[in-house]
């Protein structure tokens, strides 16, 4: 009898879960990610998003790898002062960038399109607040002005981050964000929890769904290969959980809708273009194979384990072959004082939220 020969005949092991995961088992798998670029061998990468965004840019500053610092800390800053001030955690001084509607405004100010003194500075207690890095400075700006040259400098290096960089790195972490009803502004937190004041017929809470992310990733990408045309750009979904949600929905159910939605997002914008490819670092973390091991108790944070394993597919599959192109390292704070902050926790301001909890 003829053997019949279907599409699935000739696939790899790693295409059927039997083999491809269950007998793999955890420690076992491979293929998961090969980038789909020949980079060169001293390729920079800007790195930004939620909190686990800040593991691949310590990895690359382990490994002695091209991580791009536009806006690095003054000379002589101790580790603990410049995390606390946000140097050093991102290549540029963003803060946490959680949604798509973030990382836009970002672009557009970058960009020309949006001028950096058009959103709000909070005042409060004789402080000032930028309200898109209200956590960037612990007790606040003096004043407004002061704000608004700080945000200026990060611009500069957020453009910086683009213009000088082969790969951009973005960790999507949220859909749920808020905005300004007025002018559309999305904040990175709501406001009155790390600073201004919470006022209901201003401040509204945004679910953002499939077709709004996908529509300002895509727009964000353009204005971005506008300053650099090369500009590959690396997406990952973050596996941390929500700290909280403002849905309605019980945290649980309101997680899986976030990542789910996120995830589908950079699928199918990396399936579409060859300049964008996705790493799974949530599948190696939230997957059945890891039996919910890479938590903490607190089943929120990643545990080393888990982040070490997500490292070691990151740079299995990254291909560095290409010949050298830049000729000089990148600008970056002092070997020591990143070492230093790579020991210390990550820099999530969503986790504040935890504070409003009562129960």
């Amino acid at each position: 009898m003829e053997k019949k020969t279907t599409p699935y005949s000739a696939l790899p092991a790693a295409a059927y879960w039997r083999t491809g995961v269950a007998e793999a088992g955890l420690w076992g798998l491979s293929g998961l990610w090969a980038s789909r670029w020949t980079l060169p061998g001293d390729a920079r990468f800007s790195t930004f998003g939620s909190c686990f965004a800040q593991h691949i840019s310590r990895a690359l500053i382990a490994r002695k790898i091209g991580w791009l610092d536009a806006e690095p800390a003054p000379g002589r800053t101790p580790a603990a002062v410049a995390q606390a001030f946000n140097y050093g955690v991102f290549s540029a001084r963003t803060g946490n960038i959680y949604t798509a509607a973030q990382l836009l405004a970002h672009v557009r100010m970058a960009s020309g399109a949006l001028d950096p003194r058009v959103p709000e500075v909070w005042e409060e207690g004789g402080r000032h607040y930028d309200s898109l890095r209200p956590a960037i400075e612990p007790n606040g700006f003096q004043s407004q002005d002061e704000a608004l040259v700080s945000r200026v400098s990060m611009v500069r290096a957020f453009r910086r981050a683009i213009t000088d960089a082969d790969v951009f790195v973005f960790t999507l972490g949220l859909t749920e964000g808020w905005e300004n009803a007025e002018t559309g502004q999305p904040y990175p937190l709501c406001p009155g929890t790390a600073a201004g004041r919470f006022d209901p017929a201003r401040h509204v809470f945004r679910n953002y769904g499939f077709v709004e992310i996908r529509a300002a990733l895509d727009e964000a990408y353009t204005l971005m290969r506008g300053l650099n045309p090369d500009l590959k750009i690396l997406i990952t979904v973050s596996p941390v959980p929500l700290t909280a949600t403002a849905s309605g929905r019980h945290v649980l159910v309101a997680t899986t809708y976030s990542k789910s939605v996120l995830r589908a997002v950079a699928g199918e914008i990396a399936a579409a273009d060859p300049a964008v490819d996705y790493f799974p670092s949530y599948e190696i973390i939230m997957g059945a194979p890891t039996r919910g091991v890479f938590f903490e108790p607190n089943l929120r944070s990643v545990v080393p384990a888990g982040v070490d394993l997500v490292m070691k597919h990151f740079f299995g599959g990254l291909d560095l072959s290409g010949p050298a192109r830049h000729g000089a390292p990148p600008v970056r704070p002092e070997a020591a004082l990143e070492a230093e902050m790579a020991r210390d926790e990550l820099v999530c301001e969503e986790a504040t939220l935890e504070a409003f909890n009562r129960g």
